[in-house]
C-alpha cells in the first residue's frame, strides 16, 4: 500500500469587512406572471397525470385491476371537484375585481 502524503493545509478565507446584505428578489414584471385561468390548466392537468399514473404503477406493483381501477376513479372524483371548485373561486374574485371601486 502507498504511503498517503499528508494534505496541505487549505489556506484561510479573507473576511469581508462589508456585512452580509442579501440582494431584495425582482418581482416578475406583469407580462411575465402566469393568469389564473393558466394556473388553475397546470393543476388539474397534473391532476389528470396523477390520476393516470397511480393506477399504472398500482397494476405494475401487482395490484388488483379493481383496486387499481378504483383508485383511478377516486382520483378522478377529487381532481373533478377541486376543478370545480377552482373555477368557481376563480370566476367569484374576478367578479369581486369587477365590483372593487378603484380609488
Amino acid at each position: 500500500m502507498p504511503a498517503s502524503r499528508p494534505r496541505a493545509a487549505a489556506a484561510p478565507r479573507a473576511e469581508s469587512s462589508a456585512p452580509y446584505a442579501p440582494s431584495a428578489p425582482s418581482a416578475p414584471s406583469a407580462s411575465s406572471a402566469p393568469s389564473a385561468s393558466d394556473t388553475v390548466r397546470d393543476v388539474i392537468g397534473w391532476g389528470v397525470f396523477g390520476c393516470l399514473l397511480v393506477p399504472v404503477v398500482l397494476l405494475w406493483c401487482g395490484t388488483a385491476p379493481v383496486t387499481a381501477a378504483g383508485a383511478g376513479l377516486g382520483l378522478t372524483a377529487v381532481t373533478g371537484t377541486c376543478w370545480v371548485l377552482l373555477r368557481h373561486f376563480e370566476r367569484a374574485a374576478t367578479e369581486a375585481e369587477r365590483q372593487t371601486p378603484v380609488d
